[in-house]
């Protein structure tokens, strides 16, 4: 059909279009004439709409369990670290951040020569670590906060010793390497 002749079937059928809906129960009524004619009885299906309830039951029951997360969110040990012993945070910004730049020194410095040294080292620092975080453990459980907070304090300076001397040792084995390059001769 061109576009014209659908333009004049619609002119001419203007307001002949049914757009209002059946009345309530339409559907039943319908069902119940049409098997009268056939004898056979039918029943009338209703429409169930059990997913609307549902729908709403799961709404709130989500809304509940991310109420009940955000509300009872435990301390991290971290937190609760600092709640009892707030100066403990600024020394260990301190000392993580002097441990990190040295740390990453000695990843610079890594050599063939040097790399089961290195890696001893981070691998003794990794135990240190666990140590610390078994301290704050026990600080957080009521331990006797003097005694720990000074084991803690003594964890980071001796993590800063192994770090010096291990940089030492490695700065020792670049000067004999160099020293023996220099007097090695073909």
């Amino acid at each position: 059909m061109s576009e014209k002749s659908l333009e004049k079937l619609f002119e001419r059928l203007q307001g002949e279009f049914d757009t209002e809906e059946p009345k309530n129960g339409h559907q039943e009524r319908f069902l119940a004439k049409l098997n009268q004619n056939k004898g056979v009885v039918a029943l009338p299906r209703k429409q169930t709409s059990w997913w609307k309830p549902l729908s709403i039951a799961a709404s709130i029951a989500l809304l509940c369990i991310i109420g009940v997360q955000i509300f009872t969110q435990e301390q991290t040990i971290k937190e609760q670290v600092v709640e009892i012993a707030p100066e403990v945070s600024k020394t260990e910004f301190y000392f993580a951040s002097l441990i990190e730049e040295q740390v990453q020194e000695l990843k610079d410095a890594k050599s063939p020569e040097t790399a089961r040294l290195v890696e001893d080292t981070l691998f003794q620092l990794d135990k240190l670590e666990t140590d610390y975080a078994n301290l704050e453990q026990e600080l957080v459980n009521g331990g006797d906060s003097k005694i720990i907070l000074n084991a803690m304090i003594t964890n980071f300076q001796t993590r800063i010793d192994l770090l010096k001397e291990v940089l030492a040792s490695i700065e020792n084995i670049k000067n004999l390497k160099s020293y023996n390059d220099e007097n090695f001769t073909i």
